[in-house]
């Protein structure tokens, strides 16, 4: 697919100026994406400012159906309406949506893709590609490897998620909050459930009439849906903590065939987009911190469970990097290479 430009593609963001987007143009630019022509797309608010790309400026323009024509790639790091509205727009025009938000990931017709997991899935679509939610990516690039080895039977995981997971909004939350401690003040909850600064809240997103919230339901179906497993027994907490970038879980995995420590070891350092950083005789294990910048999801404490045959292993990922924009990013080149 091609609208004719010598250059390369024509590019069009939407949510250019948001914090995805942000990433996403960096990526795009770190990774020499073929980008012949760009259009960063936004809403009213963010309309007549202009964003920089390798080194000229481009304006912003407002999101809408006339926006795409001409476009090859669309980028969505914007809202789920947003997509919802517009996404079928862009596919009706010619271009490929690579959309980051959760309005088409459990739609049949839609391929939910991580492409070092599931890049075949590519070739179904008919428009529209979803890119998983940020937890779920680095999730299920830990779990992968585990199934090439050994298969999945079952998987508990309690997810560590970073502020900047909710957005823009959530990070100027924790800054906001910390800066309210600095000065004596009680920090004030709008973002989240509760203050996130200096604390933990077990709640991400909104609270369904089971006791689940909607990140772990997410979490659940996209892990389904991705490893093609509709049945996978996945059980799943999801938590918010002060961190303002890197996703972490705390993952238990019964296989159904035995897997030693090793074994797991080799075939996690083995698969692509994996690195293994795991000695416990020096207190080596990724965190947040580790990762923040970087597209590699981390993974370590890898050990047997004391009381069965399962693995227990510790993950961590960058939300805004792998997590979001070069997911999508990866999305557009292998589309690119056919």
């Amino acid at each position: 697919m091609s609208s004719g430009n010598p250059n390369g593609p024509v590019v069009a963001i939407a949510g250019a100026t948001g914090a995805v987007g942000e990433v996403l143009l960096g990526i795009l630019e770190e990774r020499s994406f073929p980008v012949g022509d760009l259009r960063p797309l936004a809403s009213e608010r963010s309309v007549g400012s202009s964003i920089e790309f390798r080194g000229k400026a481009y304006p912003v323009t407002l999101a809408e159906p006339a926006a795409f024509e001409g476009v090859d790639y669309v980028f969505f790091a914007a809202t789920g309406s947003l997509s919802k509205e517009l996404a079928p727009e862009a596919a009706k025009r010619g271009a490929v949506v690579i959309d980051k938000s959760s309005t088409w990931r459990m739609d049949p017709t839609v391929p939910l893709v991580v492409p070092e997991v599931n890049a075949a899935a590519l070739g179904q679509h008919r428009g529209i590609v979803s890119c998983p939610n940020c937890t779920t990516i680095g999730f299920v690039m830990a779990l992968e490897p585990i199934r090439r080895a050994a298969g999945l039977k079952r998987v508990v995981v309690t997810t560590l998620q970073a502020v900047s997971g909710a957005g823009r909004p959530g990070i100027d939350e924790l800054e906001q909050q910390q800066e309210a401690l600095r000065r004596g003040d009680d920090p004030e909850a709008v973002k989240f459930a509760a203050p996130i600064a200096n604390n933990v809240v077990p709640l991400c997103e909104d609270f369904r009439d089971d006791g689940y919230s909607t990140e772990e339901v997410k979490l659940l179906h996209e892990t389904r849906k991705i490893l093609d497993m509709p049945d996978l027994d996945v059980t799943m907490t999801c938590t918010r903590v002060p961190v303002p970038v890197g996703h972490s879980a705390t993952v238990l995995v019964e296989t159904v065939e035995p897997l030693s420590v090793q074994a797991a070891r080799t075939a996690l350092a083995d698969f692509p987009g994996v690195e293994v950083v795991d000695d416990p005789a020096h207190c080596r294990f990724p965190t947040p911190r580790d990762v923040a910048g970087r597209d590699e999801v981390l993974v370590g404490r890898i050990r047997k469970d004391l009381a069965s045959d399962a693995l227990w292993f510790w993950q961590v990922s960058d939300n805004l990097r792998k997590g979001a924009a070069t997911n999508a990013a990866q999305i557009a080149e292998a589309l690119l290479r056919g």
